[in-house]
């Protein structure tokens, strides 16, 4: 990947296909993103968030790749972002609160840079809660439009609201999650709404490790299902 190049909001950006990253500057503070360029038409946005700072977690997760780059095999603009503080964005860990204004002001950016609309967000462990956050405060035709892909969420360990989950949210978690119990998770989901969609990878830990093949399949199904329902809701 090419060196890092620093854009701020003023910048006018030609993208090429492929991976970038980027230095996004705001005032004094610095966001560091990858961008993954698809080959095709791009169609829309779609931010993916890293796990917990503090237990190692960057936008160069496996998992976080992963389904970024499943997000750009479909024709999305795919951006991963190191939250404050980790790799070369300034600040420090915020406990959620400051990472959702992170990840805001690279949305705002994008869409104004780009001109595309908000499809996907998507966030695994830390980064679920910091993606139901983000989409829990937006206004209600914005987030009706934005799919929530929600991996590994960690309940046992943030207050997240079950009840607050938007219809058609996409989520996974293996059922032998070492890091949050699976019982919790599905104690968790029976307060939420039936209009979601729930996968449990049988046999997959925390990090779906020497699964991330499945974890791609079910990147190109979320895609697949956002496209058939809003083909659905245009009639």
């Amino acid at each position: 990947m090419a060196e890092a190049i620093t854009v701020s909001t003023e910048s006018e950006l030609q993208l090429q296909p492929g991976e970038h990253r980027l230095h996004f500057t705001l005032g004094a503070s610095v966001i560091e993103l990858a961008l993954s360029v698809p080959d095709s038409p791009i169609a829309g946005l779609a931010i993916v968030c890293h796990p917990h700072p503090l237990m190692g977690g960057t936008m160069d997760n496996k998992v976080v790749t992963t389904v970024a780059r499943t997000f750009r095999d479909q024709g999305q603009l795919a951006i991963r972002l190191n939250f404050r503080g980790v790799g070369a964005s300034t600040g420090v860990f915020d406990h959620g609160m400051g990472e959702q204004e992170d990840v805001m002001q690279v949305a705002r950016w994008a869409q104004r840079q780009f001109q595309l609309p908000w499809r996907f967000l998507a966030g695994f462990s830390f980064g679920a809660f910091v993606a139901l956050r983000v989409h829990n405060q937006l206004p209600s035709n914005a987030a009706s439009l934005l799919r929530l892909c929600l991996i590994a969420p960690p309940v046992t360990r943030f207050e997240l609201s079950s009840a607050s989950l938007a219809a058609g949210t996409e989520i996974i978690y293996g059922d032998a999650d070492e890091v949050v119990e699976p019982s919790a998770i599905k104690q968790w989901l029976e307060t939420a709404p039936t209009d979601i969609r729930i996968t449990t990878m049988v046999g997959a830990g925390h990090f779906f490790h020497g699964r991330l093949g499945e974890l791609k399949e079910w990147t190109h199904r979320v895609c697949d299902n956002y496209l058939m329902s809003t083909r659905e809701e245009l009639g």
